[in-house]
């Protein structure tokens, strides 16, 4: 019986092709788009699942407070890591990661390779799960200057992953590492990624010689901590303990600390006073979820209007059934079962377009996602797909349509399908209000990027090119300035301790005459070359730029936002206590000489910070950053070809990298970027199954209507009229559904907006775009039928009259 079922449902299929295609379509369409979604949720979902110790697993957080601010940081005492395990019940093991990607130049042999890398302390093997390929993970730094390669690292270096223990590497031409083990590469969807590790130790002891009478103490930030608890300890009973921890150690710091869970890592990292907000990334995997979703359910709505369209045709086919004995539950049977029989072949026909389109996917998510049907959750979610859309979509048609009244489908009379007829024009209504919705969300999601793009960051960040200078540059820099400016095609360098984009070192002990005693204001400053502002493109608001002379080390240059807080009338000429440098625990006089425009970085929607730039020597500036402005009008290749001849002239022994700039401020926005992106999409992919839906509608409309139609070409009617005539209530159903959508666009891109300090106002010209948008379309893809309707000849329309 099964069997003849099946033969009969593929012969129905078979005989209505045209019908069978665009429901199987539509159906491909929002499968394809969910089973992508659900493979970049899955992968969201799985970060750091590889680990045993998953559960246990924590990082310290440091609520760090300046003046009257206060912020979550997960930079720790250097000293934490161990105090907790010695002190703290239920801490079975804890240590130290250092709290920023190192890229070192390695030298074996005759060969040099730059890879990244972090110093962490051993005990990170055996809390984390970190197989090793070779080496020993209970003594993975048999020595001090130890190093441990991933199996991708290896290969690039010695071509091999056999045998690479005992090898000797160099790094960065200073010291000889000893490779103690190779381990496996770090999965995709692991919190933790590098090319090598070192002991935490050695970053120690590199920072004592280089600094010398460092303070190791309880006031010394720098790596993070992670902390293993015993199974079954209270993790609550843990943070109580350890809250004022710090403050316990040094009374002079107020910071307190929590456990942060390593299940929590990636999807909810943001934090407000000191606790978890609940949110994170997981609000944008919320939101491709519920994009998915909808996605899914206009594709179902499509089934059920491409599924009632066609009642008139089914109607006698349904009576002769019923004559013949069938109940209404094995006509919903049959219904339903024709509906899951197109979902499978919607399912395996998404499965093949997901397997064209996953490239592209993966490269618009950063991600290497893969179809893995072998996986019994894919398996599932296909089947799962597959049932839902099935029985979701098919539902409404199998109820409706069981209904018809044999007795009148055989006489001939017309079925009352008024309440049909209203879902109908409803599901078309909302089909076309969650497109409109798409496309308000993408153009509002693309202006507001473009618009913070476009701000005045206080700098010309166009050819203006970063350069990591390797080894202790400092003392050479200013003869490697001038070799720059001799080529003639660089306008200026300079040398700075922190990357322009980002932020810089923060204290709120700086004084001036006036200043409030309540008032806590956090400064950012920068120790900078006395080329920075000419370099950076940076406009003078008042006074003038340090003049490359020893006075230049008594003074300071600061943005607008600094000045306002000091004094609203001019503030160049006047004296600032800076805490930086001190000396006897005095504060260093600088006099203000200049204003510069508000500098923004970091928060590029934010507001801009108070700055203050102190002129430095280049032996004075911590970190080798140096920033080259280009002349404009020059052939790129061949300026980066002079300026690495250059690089090669005055550093032999470090190859030259570099970034620009402009390139690492478009990449700020690669999440505001994807999203506007997935949103244009799937604004598109939901107008598709829209039309479709629409044009369903419209053959259902002209199938009714035709010998209206025939009988108005008789009485003189025009092609076009009666064009007119079936597609103005199509129009009206699109309006309906732009005068719902705008609203409802309107009240959720408010909301989003208002996450950003720096954002747009939403024009109405927004809405009327996407208005007329869904009209155009909407009359493209009913022209087609109503003109086909009207070119009929109404002798054969007639005929049975």
């Amino acid at each position: 019986m099964l069997k003849n079922t099946f033969k009969t449902l593929v012969r129905g299929l078979l005989r209505n092709k045209g019908y069978s295609f665009l429901n199987i379509s539509g159906l491909a369409i929002g499968i394809t788009c969910a089973g992508l979604m659900g493979l970049w949720i899955a992968d969201e979902l799985s970060f750091d699942n590889f680990n045993q110790n998953k559960e246990n697993l924590y990082q310290v957080q440091v609520n760090a407070i300046y003046g009257n601010n206060s912020f979550t940081m997960a930079s720790t005492p250097r000293l934490l890591f161990s105090s907790l395990k010695a002190e703290v019940p239920g801490v079975a093991n804890s240590c130290r990661f250092l709290d920023e990607d190192i890229k070192s130049l390695f030298t074996f042999g005759d060969k040099k390779q730059y890879a990244t890398g972090r110093y962490a302390d051993p005990q990170l093997f055996s809390m984390f799960t970190i197989p090793f390929v070779q080496g020993d993970v209970h003594n993975p730094f048999p020595q001090l200057y130890s190093i441990v390669l991933t199996e991708q690292t290896a290969l690039r270096f010695f071509g091999s992953t056999r045998g690479v223990v005992g090898k000797t590497v160099r790094m960065n031409n200073t010291k000889n590492y000893l490779v103690s083990g190779v381990i496996k590469n770090m999965p995709q969807n692991s919190s933790l990624q590098f090319d090598w590790l070192a002991p935490y130790q050695v970053q120690m002891q590199e920072q004592m010689e280089q600094y010398g009478n460092m303070d190791l103490g309880w006031s010394s930030y720098g790596p993070f901590t992670y902390v293993q608890l015993a199974p079954g300890t209270d993790v609550n009973g843990v943070n109580a303990r350890i809250a004022n921890f710090i403050h316990r150690k040094d009374a002079t710091q107020k910071s307190s600390i929590f456990l942060f869970l390593m299940s929590q890592w990636r999807l909810y990292s943001d934090f407000a006073n000191g606790k978890p907000t609940g949110s994170g990334r997981i609000a944008q995997v919320r939101l491709m979820g519920i994009i998915a979703c909808i996605i899914l359910l206009i594709a179902c709505i499509n089934f059920m209007n491409l599924a009632t369209a066609r009642s008139e045709k089914r109607a006698k086919e349904i009576g002769v059934r019923k004559v013949l004995g069938s109940g209404r539950r094995r006509l919903i049977f049959q219904f339903m079962a024709e509906a899951l029989l197109m979902s499978a072949a919607a399912t395996a026909l998404a499965i093949g377009l997901m397997g064209l389109t996953l490239p592209a996917f993966n490269q618009l998510v950063q991600k290497q996602l893969e179809m893995g049907w072998l996986n019994p959750a894919h398996i599932l979610g296909a089947v799962a797909l597959t049932l839902i859309c099935g029985l979701l979509a098919g539902s409404y048609p199998a109820l409706y349509l069981s209904s018809f009244d044999p007795v009148k489908v055989l006489k001939g009379l017309r079925i009352k399908s008024g309440g049909a007829a209203f879902v109908r024009q409803g599901l078309v209504v909302l089909q076309f209000g969650i497109s409109v919705v798409f496309i308000i969300s993408t153009i509002v999601v693309y202006m507001q990027v473009q618009h913070v793009k476009g701000r005045n960051l206080g700098f010309d960040k166009d050819n203006l090119l970063e350069v990591d200078l390797q080894h202790d540059f400092r003392r050479d820099f200013a003869a490697f300035r001038q070799d720059l400016l001799h080529t003639g095609l660089i306008a200026n360098a300079t040398l700075t301790d922190h990357v322009a984009l980002y932020g810089g070192n923060m204290d709120n002990r700086f004084n001036w005459q006036g200043k409030p005693k309540s008032l806590n204001t956090v400064v950012t400053y920068r120790n900078v070359t006395a080329d920075f502002v000419s370099t950076m493109g940076m406009h003078l608001w008042s006074g003038h730029d340090f003049n490359g002379t020893a006075a230049d080390t008594v003074s300071a240059i600061i943005n607008k936002s600094f000045a306002k807080i000091i004094d609203t009338n001019g503030v160049v000429g006047k004296v600032i206590q800076s805490p930086r440098d001190m000396a006897d625990k005095q504060y260093k006089n600088l006099r203000i000489i200049g204003v510069v425009d508000d500098y923004v970085f970091g928060d590029m929607y934010g507001q801009a910070a108070p700055l203050i730039l102190l002129c430095q020597h280049p032996n004075h500036v911590d970190d080798n950053l140096a920033y080259i402005h280009i002349k404009p009008g020059h052939n790129s290749q061949q300026t980066l070809a002079a300026i690495a001849a250059v690089v090669k002239k005055d550093d032999p022994q470090y190859p030259f990298q570099y970034r620009f700039v402009d390139e690492q401020f478009n990449q700020m926005f690669a999440t505001e970027v994807q999203t506007s992106t997935l949103s244009g999409i799937f604004a598109s992919l939901a107008i598709v199954i829209s039309c479709l839906g629409l044009f369903s509608l419209a053959a259902y409309t002209a199938e009714r209507r035709l010998k209206e139609i025939g009988i108005r070409k008789v009485l003189g009617a025009t092609v076009s009229g009666l064009a007119g005539l079936l597609s103005k209530d199509f129009l009206k159903l699109v309006v309906i559904s732009c005068l719902i959508a705008f609203p409802t666009a309107w009240w959720i891109m408010h909301n989003w907006l208002q996450g950003y300090e720096y954002r747009i106002t939403i024009q109405w010209w927004i809405f009327a775009l996407a208005g007329f948008a869904a009209v155009l379309i909407a009359i493209v893809t009913v022209s087609f039928q109503a003109m086909k309707a009207a070119l009929m000849n109404p002798v054969k329309t007639l005929r049975s009259e």
